[in-house]
């Protein structure tokens, strides 16, 4: 299949996913959209969002859409990197045999992950960065596509771990998630309170995933696109030739690199939903909020004045 006619199937079968999302995920357009670009991106997303809106309902929805294996791993404060990452253990051979922990999969829910000590939290992130674990010396592959999406609980801070800078910086997307509206909400009660139990069919293969991978990296993007991206990252970075004033006020330390480099892998893969054979400018503005979103990091004055990072990002992206 040529890759004019493979972005057309994309954009058929990102129609037919979105319906079979909606059998059970009401509304959460935004949301459904950004793990979808991060998903055939070949990035990962962390989650933000208060308990109890259907995060996890949401991401073993969509594995099951995309036809992968999903896992759910509930983070603690006393779950160890073994409990995640699996162990060794003597079988009645006497020979050791490693069983595999629930990190081996395609698609994997990091519930809270805040909630788990640094040790845990390393352990999971080198599995996102290198795609592979190594457990007493030996070097295990995970079976791509490989999709993390970890939720942190925006309320209750007391006796978290927060994840630093560098580690928040491995996610592509940081998404935002909010209350239903109210006709959404009926909808929810609604659909949750009968017994019926809508069929998923899934519609992708890993295969077919991983090869739209490979298709959204082979999109070709305008010079003045990347600079466009560049430009607007330099912007982040307070006391550089590019900040303004604004940004030198508010901002303690801007993004880095890696927020150029996905915000042109989100911006293809943005136009490739889309139907587009190369991203422009507004591909770049249509993914930039949650791509930035977790790589600025606001001073005091900011907070004192309860200007937040999205406010920022709408002033740079003027």
């Amino acid at each position: 299949m040529s890759d004019v006619a493979a972005i057309q199937s994309l954009v058929q079968k990102r129609l037919e996913l979105k319906k079979e999302i909606a059998k059970i995920i009401v509304g959460q357009d935004e949301v459904v959209d950004q793990i979808l670009l991060s998903i055939f991106s070949g990035g990962h997303a962390l989650l933000v969002g208060v308990p109890g809106l259907a995060k996890t309902l949401m991401v073993n929805t969509i594995a099951q859409a995309l036809g992968l294996d999903f896992k759910r791993i509930q983070f603690t404060p006393d779950l160890m990197p073994s409990d995640i990452l699996g162990s060794e253990i003597l079988d009645e051979n006497r020979q050791f045999k490693f069983i595999k922990g629930p990190i081996f999969a395609n698609i994997i829910l990091a519930d809270e992950i805040n909630r788990t000590p640094p040790k845990t939290q390393a352990a999971l992130l080198e599995a996102m960065q290198e795609r592979s674990v190594t457990i007493a010396g030996q070097n295990y592959k995970l079976s791509l596509p490989y999709f993390v999406l970890a939720t942190q609980n925006p309320i209750e801070q007391e006796g978290t771990y927060p994840l630093p800078e560098a580690q928040l910086d491995r996610f592509m997307f940081a998404i935002k998630l909010d209350y239903p509206s109210y006709e959404e909400e009926v909808q929810v009660v609604k659909s949750t309170t009968n017994d019926d139990k809508p069929i998923i069919n899934p519609l992708f293969t890993a295969q077919e995933i991983i090869d739209f991978q490979h298709l959204i990296r082979r999109v070709p993007v305008a010079d003045n696109v990347i600079e466009y991206a560049v430009t607007l990252v330099g912007k982040t970075r307070p006391k550089s030739h590019l900040a303004s004033e604004y940004v030198n006020n508010y901002l303690d330390w801007g993004a880095g690199p890696r927020a150029s480099q996905n915000l042109i892998l989100a911006a293809k893969a943005n136009a490739a939903f889309n139907g587009k054979f190369s991203p422009d400018i507004e591909d770049v503005k249509a993914v930039a909020t949650g791509i930035l979103r977790h790589r600025i990091i606001k001073n005091y004055k900011a907070d004192a004045e309860g200007i937040t990072e999205e406010v920022i990002i709408g002033k740079l992206l003027q």
